[in-house]
């Protein structure tokens, strides 16, 4: 490792080097090199097929590494300030999963935000764990959960002193930041551990004036969506690890649900993706606040619409901003979040990330250009003068909290019985419900169903919501438990 610094690609230069040597395949994948499967090949190309290939010595395996995925990981990890670094080819739902499954045991208690994405509230179910839920403040205006408040978490703490460990979403979907210092130590001043859904600030660790990264603040666990704001490919992420963390051991709990055949596609868009942003990642990260920036004077410039930013902080639940973030606020304009996210793709062939019933967020990162900017601005500009109207009308609650009556583990494999949506109220569902994205659960197993819930699901389909997570695909009939 000594020899290899940022400039370093140990998995890319072994790719290239393995594809030089031109080794006759007779192992998987079976379409070898592509010849097997020509459309495909012809779709994604030579290139990309030449590159699809199994674990082998020359090009190490992510289950156990010794040589170049080793180094890779070891660069990563210093390019992020971390002690140990993983390369997640399951998404960061799969980091997710490994911090609390390292975290937890059955029955430990961990504390959280309720407002985590779905692939937390699958690691309770996997684990048994049981989740101490601190319900988010909530902007009202906005319609939108905020960070968890250091008050909220010092209760916790005090009323659940035998938890293991601290969940932290930072930044939120939306941007928003709790104060992740403070948090974290309170939480080592009570022998609890720090795990921080990082997926939303891979460009924290490398542009100026961004929020505290998880490392920063002495976190022990982070996961990072390398494939979000850092350029590698879908379904690509790193696992970060403090000091205090025994690698070797988060290893054997990462290894029980990761794949054995791990794609050397996503294994070298991250370390490509790392050293790009290690080399040239404030650059990149400055002009990306610039565009976010212009977009957000110019659309507030519109009227109407709110692009909302740092005037939102307050110390606490707010206690900072992503303003990479373009999050929009647009029922002023008499359209929800998902009206204006369809409008958007249908009318100007235009996608963005997701649209909710109060917001939409443009999502700006290392491939984005000005003039594609200005053609979002354009279009946000004649949405409102083709399709506004009257606002009176809309629904403004966007985050509800739930009420537990059993534990995400229990419900889910519990008994059940099916019951139309329209008389679920008063029972406790066993499955979820949510919007695609942001993949944060309106209802997750063992919360009770109550007529409030149960209008906003109605709501959300109506104005188009991808609603997701219940056994029955057209969500009329909910999941319950069978007492």
């Amino acid at each position: 490792m000594a020899e290899l610094s940022q400039t370093n690609a140990p998995i890319y230069e072994a790719l290239r080097k393995f594809r030089r040597m031109r080794i006759v395949p007779f192992d998987v994948p079976g379409h070898k090199r592509g010849r097997g499967n020509m459309e495909l090949t012809e779709f994604l190309g030579e290139d990309c097929m030449n590159v699809d290939v199994n674990s082998m010595k020359p090009l190490d395996n992510l289950c156990h590494p010794v040589s170049v995925i080793k180094d890779a990981e070891a660069l990563a990890a210093e390019a992020f300030g971390a002690a140990n670094a993983f390369f997640m080819v399951g998404g960061t739902t799969s980091a997710v999963q490994s911090m609390l499954m390292y975290a937890c045991k059955e029955g430990d208690k961990i504390i959280m935000p309720r407002n985590v994405h779905r692939s937390a509230i699958n690691a309770l179910i996997l684990t048994g764990a049981v989740p101490v839920y601190v319900n988010p403040d909530v902007n009202t205006r906005l319609g939108i959960a905020l960070g968890m408040s250091v008050a909220q978490v010092e209760q916790a703490i005090r009323e659940n002193p035998d938890a293991k460990a601290i969940m932290v979403n930072n930044p939120t979907y939306y941007g928003i930041c709790s104060d992740l210092k403070k948090i974290t130590e309170l939480a080592h001043a009570h022998g609890m551990l720090v795990l921080v859904d990082e997926a939303h600030g891979t460009h924290f660790y490398f542009g100026e004036n961004f929020p505290l990264t998880a490392m920063a603040a002495g976190a022990d666990c982070a996961s990072v969506s390398m494939h979000k704001s850092g350029g590698s490919l879908t379904q690509s992420s790193f696992l970060l690890l403090g000091k205090n963390v025994n690698a070797d051991y988060m290893r054997q709990v990462i290894n029980l649900t990761q794949t054995t055949s791990a794609s050397y596609l996503l294994l070298s868009s991250l370390d490509i993706s790392r050293k790009r942003l290690a080399l040239g990642g404030r650059e990149i990260f400055a002009q990306t606040v610039e565009m976010a920036e212009y977009a957000r004077s110019e659309i507030n410039g519109i009227g109407g619409y709110y692009a909302y930013s740092k005037e939102l902080i307050n110390g606490d639940s707010i206690y900072d901003f992503d303003v990479s973030k373009l999050s929009i606020y647009t029922l002023p304009i008499g359209l929800a979040g998902i009206e204006v996210y369809d409008l958007l793709r249908d009318e100007y062939d235009i996608q963005i990330e997701f649209g909710d019933i109060g917001n939409v967020l443009a999502y700006i990162s290392v491939g984005d250009r000005k003039r594609d900017i200005e053609r979002l601005i354009s279009a946000l500009a004649e949405i409102k003068r083709r399709f506004g109207k009257d606002g009176a009308d809309m629904l403004t609650q966007e985050y509800i909290s739930p009420v537990v009556s059993e534990t995400p583990r229990k419900a889910f494999y519990a008994a059940k019985r099916s019951l139309p949506l329209d008389e679920a109220a008063g029972e406790i569902c066993s499955e979820f419900v949510m919007c695609y994205p942001p993949g944060i659960p309106i209802l997750a197993p063992g919360e009770l169903i109550t007529h409030e819930i149960i209008e906003y699901i109605k709501y959300a389909k109506e104005k188009g919501c991808q609603m997701t997570g219940t056994e029955d695909i057209n969500i009329e009939r909910l999941n319950v438990l069978d007492l």
